[in-house]
């Protein structure tokens, strides 16, 4: 399977990025799943939760993970957090796996920003950002794409994992 992520701070639309990913992604026929890791606790598939936004959107599956659980519903009673990798392979195939956040992971990804929120790109000091999705003009050493361009963004991540 192809994957591709979406990083960046918090509030800079990274969720928002990913459901019309997947909106633009599985409208060109292509089957799309994503992993979301999530902080501590969480709870699944509730209107208006990240989950449901990205099912609502088309996913096939949607994974969640954090420091206490993952879901495709299961309790990890204490046991250490599985890696992005270990993740993945609990997928059903798909062409295309989006995973939003694991920013320290090594895999491809697009950072989003947006200015109000203050924080330094994460893509200035990681080759692993390939471009950054901002509200704002950014002059950096790879693409810069409007955080609302959604077809060019799509685009972009197509070219890059050959689909």
């Amino acid at each position: 399977m192809k994957v591709y992520g979406v990083v960046g701070w918090k509030n800079t639309g990274k969720t928002g990025l990913v459901e019309r990913l997947v909106h633009e992604i599985t409208g060109r026929g292509m089957t799309v799943s994503t992993l979301k890791h999530a902080h501590h606790t969480f709870d699944v598939d509730q209107p208006g939760r990240d989950s449901h936004r990205h099912r609502v959107a088309g996913a096939q599956e949607v994974l969640l993970s954090s420091g206490k659980r993952w879901a495709l519903m299961h309790e990890l009673r204490d046991a250490p957090e599985p890696g992005m990798q270990a993740l993945l392979a609990r997928l059903s195939p798909v062409d295309l796996v989006l995973v939003e956040g694991y920013k320290r992971e090594g895999h491809a990804k697009i950072e989003t920003h947006r200015a109000e929120v203050g924080q330094e790109l994460i893509a200035r000091d990681d080759p692993s950002v390939r471009a950054v999705a901002s509200d704002t003009a950014i002059t950096l050493d790879r693409p810069v794409f409007d955080l609302d361009d959604t077809a060019g963004i799509a685009d972009f991540i197509l070219a890059e994992v050959g689909l």
